[in-house]
């Protein structure tokens, strides 16, 4: 990419450590199911993602994460590169179906001493956990009996969290009910790219509600077993924009920032569901005509907001005449009355999404100005990018290109926006991963990860990072 307001002399380690606000963490982020492999040890059962992973055609390289990066048995080493690397916190999930297999019942002692042994590890070198309980792992029986179409299963959630904090509550600093709602939502219930592989569109919008009800119970759930750390949410936002000057443009771009943006963070902030643009109020049917009970659940108060942010998006009306979607393709969504454009004036990912730093900016006023005091304070809790990284003759991975792309968003998250708290950014990931549905294509690691040998070797985003983090100590 080529840097938009960050010269070479900004990137020197201690240049850059001097634009990091007193007291903002560093992290970096993974998920259970994208390291951890040994899918079937421990007491784990399957989940949704196990299913769909197994079905012909719906991985893009047709590999599986039965093995991922084998974190469940090479956490020491993985730990080891977090202390080296020199974060303040790490970001991970737990394993719905490792811990509550089946979604139901008593908690699974294995699965329970394993997190007992990663925070423990975690904490024994001064690394402070935050703790995602559902990063995408719904227990297959759970989905069987309709998964999160069903209400039945926000309540699961609220068990499963009472069992987690109960258990792990002591050492968490801070706790994640539900990891980008919005995209369980629309990838995996309404275009079918995703787990389950729903193909419902609009029709998928209850899955959206119950998930966010099962934040509102695990939220109490927590509280009530007296966990030590903070709570909150992480939801994707991407800012929304006109492909065009038309009045059409407008019109879909916001009715698509409704869907992608506004139902998952009005509800949770505000205690309220936005109203549908005039002549979209059919599409949001369901929503308007959920129990006020249930938008108290949801409102509950929060220690703090977490974001992720990786791109825009472009709205153009009109359906689209190829099936492209940024996570692979799907052709229901050719029934759409938009469709998702392009930025050709920015340099692509791995991907092919945007880069757009500057777009950070525009994702953190939006939340200020649409949600003011009601906005607890923000953490990026992901941001990162892939690239296909090679291995150089000298056997180092030069991606000076995660470098820039890290250092400038890194730079607008520590500016903020006014009314706007940003206390932390985590970096996704830590180690290469299996990329959901893209399985083995994208690389989004500071650390590249051989899944052949599993061997871990340190890009040189890592090294810079680490060498930021030293200066600023």
């Amino acid at each position: 990419m080529t840097r938009t307001f960050l010269g070479d002399e900004d990137l020197e380690p201690e240049s850059f450590a001097a634009r990091i606000p007193k007291g903002f963490t560093m992290g970096v982020s993974t998920s259970a199911f994208q390291i951890a492999g040994a899918v079937e040890e421990g007491g784990r059962t399957a989940s949704t993602w196990d299913t769909f992973m197994a079905k012909p055609g719906r991985i893009a390289d047709g590999s599986t994460a039965r093995i991922a990066a084998d974190h469940f048995h090479r956490y020491p080493e993985d730990i080891a590169l977090l202390k080296e690397l020199g974060v303040d916190s790490y970001r991970l999930s737990v394993s719905w179906p490792r811990i509550q297999p089946g979604g139901k019942g008593p908690a699974n002692q294995d699965g329970l001493e394993f997190y007992d042994r990663l925070l423990d590890s975690l904490l024994a070198v001064g690394i402070r956990p935050m703790v995602t309980l559902y990063h995408w792992e719904t227990p297959e029986e759970l989905q069987q009996a309709g998964g999160w179409l069903n209400r039945d299963t926000a309540k699961r959630l609220g068990d499963f969290a009472e069992i987690a904090g109960r258990a792990l509550g002591d050492r968490v600093e801070k706790w994640v009910t539900i990891n980008e709602p919005t995209t369980v939502t629309l990838n995996g219930y309404g275009l079918g790219i995703h787990a389950p592989g729903e193909e419902l569109l609009f029709d998928a919008l209850p899955a959206a509600h119950n998930q966010l009800l099962g934040h509102g119970y695990a939220v109490m759930a927590l509280r009530s077993v007296g966990v030590s750390g903070g709570v909150g949410i992480t939801n994707v936002h991407s800012p929304v924009v006109p492909a065009r000057d038309k009045l059409t443009d407008k019109y879909f771009a916001s009715v698509f920032d409704v869907i992608a943006n506004r139902i998952f963070a009005d509800p949770v902030l505000l205690g309220e569901y936005p109203k549908a643009p005039f002549g979209a109020g059919r599409v949001l049917r369901s929503l308007r005509e959920v129990d006020s009970e249930d938008l108290k659940i949801i409102h509950q108060p929060l220690d703090f907001y977490g974001m992720n942010y990786y791109m825009p998006t472009r709205i153009k009306a009109g359906s689209p005449e190829i099936p492209n979607t940024p996570d692979g393709e799907s052709e229901v969504i050719k029934k759409v009355p938009f469709s998702l454009e392009p930025f050709p004036e920015f340099a692509k990912t791995g991907f092919g999404w945007p880069i757009a730093p500057e777009y950070l900016s525009v994702a953190l006023n939006e939340m200020s100005e649409r949600y003011g005091e009601a906005m607890p304070p923000i953490y990026i809790t992901e941001g990162g990018v892939s690239y296909p990284d090679a291995r150089s003759a000298n056997g180092r991975f030069h991606d000076d290109r995660r470098i820039d792309y890290l250092a400038e968003h890194l730079a607008i998250a520590f500016n903020g926006a006014p009314g706007i708290e940003v206390r932390g950014f985590y970096i996704w990931s830590l180690i290469d991963n299996w990329e959901w549905a893209a399985g083995f294509s994208q690389r989004f690691g500071l650390v590249h990860v051989d899944f052949d040998t599993l061997e871990r070797t340190p890009k040189d985003s890592y090294h810079w990072l680490q060498s930021v983090l030293a200066a600023r100590k």
